[in-house]
Order: structure tokens, then C-alpha cells, then sequence
């Protein structure tokens, strides 16, 4: 939602190709733009808003195989490549700090790793923040007061729930349950004073926990 309450809203368009589509209620009725047709996308898409309400999108160009994102903040659509390479761009979760630069944690497939990108340098930079075998599904990224990430996700490996953080100026990765198999379907939130709160799935039991 933006400030005044309006809903934005991207997801994958079902049809004779996956087009990556965004609808909102801003001028009042609903209106439906396709973002990128030039691909097929992956169902698992992103979306935040920076402090204007222009609209930023993550999402896996499932054609080719990479991370793309796409934004209107000039106030036409533009997508970019952010990651090609290998498999990677799978269950990715954007966010956009308070200068407008965007940060997004994904999964890269081919080497089962957590990845993190981000154009705060003014260039798209890409960083691997766990390669502990497979791992990285699933993910949810949170930014803090400072523009720094925190990251919950899927260890596969060890049916296990995990967490990522570059609040040190280095990434940190910690094991937050591992009682099952557990830390499917993760969301991350921060409350006003930094702690994280993270929402997931207990496979074993088919229960939600929180952590």
C-alpha cells in the first residue's frame, strides 16, 4: 500500500505466455498494465514501493533463467537483467531503502545457494551470502533504519529455518530452527526497534510457527 492507501499489486498473468503484470487502484478503478511480455515469468514475484510510490519489481525470467527487475519510477516501465548467472532468481523478496536503491535476496538454483543483489552503488551488485549446500529457498528480506538487510530463509540441507543479516558490515548467517522440518514459506518483518519476527511453515506438522 502507498501512503494514501492505494494497493499495488504485481503477479505472474496466466495465458498463452506468463507475462509479468502490476494492477493498481490509484486513479481509482482498477487499472492492469503488463510489465514484461517479452518473457515467460516465474510465479514468485516481488514488489515494493520507494518513497514517491513508484512501483519496484523483482521477479525470475523463467525463459531465460535469470533475476530481472523492473520499476516505473521514471514514470514509463523499465526492466533490467539483474543476474544471469546460471539458474538464478527463484523465490525472490525485494525491499527499497529511504535513497531509493533496491535490495533483493533470491535463490540461485544451479549452485543451490542464498544470493543478494543490490544497485546501491549506482550498478547492479551481486554477492553469495550462503553456500552451506542447499539452501536459499524461500527467502524474505527486510531493511533496518540503516539500509541493511535481513534475510530469512529455506535451509533445505538441514530442513531448517535460517537468517541473514549485513548489520555488522559483513553477512552473518545463523540457524533459527531446526526441530523438524521446518522454515518453508518464510516472511520477515522488522518492528520499530529492529528486531526481526519471521512467520513460517512446519512441514512436519502442517503448522505456522513464529520465530
Amino acid at each position: 500500500l502507498d501512503a494514501s492507501g492505494h494497493a499495488h499489486i504485481s503477479y505472474m498473468g496466466y495465458g498463452a505466455k506468463y507475462d509479468l503484470k502490476y494492477a493498481t487502484d490509484v486513479s481509482g478503478p482498477w487499472v492492469i498494465t503488463t510489465v514484461d511480455s517479452s518473457v515467460s515469468v516465474w510465479y514468485r514475484c516481488s514488489i515494493a514501493l520507494d518513497k514517491t510510490g513508484h512501483a519496484h519489481i523483482s521477479y525470475l525470467d523463467y525463459t531465460n533463467r535469470d533475476l530481472k527487475y523492473a520499476t516505473n519510477a521514471s514514470g514509463a516501465w523499465v526492466t533490467t537483467t539483474v543476474d544471469s548467472d546460471g539458474n538464478v532468481g527463484y523465490d525472490s523478496s525485494l525491499a527499497i531503502d529511504g535513497l531509493g536503491y533496491a535490495h533483493i535476496s533470491y535463490l540461485d538454483n544451479t549452485n543451490l545457494d542464498l544470493k543478494y543483489a543490490t544497485n546501491a552503488s549506482g550498478a547492479w551488485v551481486t554477492t553469495t551470502v550462503d553456500s552451506d549446500r542447499e539452501i536459499g529457498s524461500y527467502t524474505s528480506l527486510s531493511l533496518d533504519t540503516k539500509g541493511k538487510a535481513h534475510i530469512s530463509y529455506l535451509d533445505w540441507n538441514n530442513s531448517s529455518l535460517k537468517y541473514a543479516t549485513n548489520a555488522s558490515g559483513a553477512w552473518i548467517t545463523t540457524t533459527v530452527d531446526n526441530s523438524g522440518k521446518v522454515g518453508y514459506d518464510t516472511s520477515l518483518k522488522l518492528d520499530s526497534k529492529g528486531k526481526v519476527h519471521i512467520s513460517y511453515n512446519d512441514e512436519w506438522n502442517a503448522d505456522l510457527r513464529y520465530a
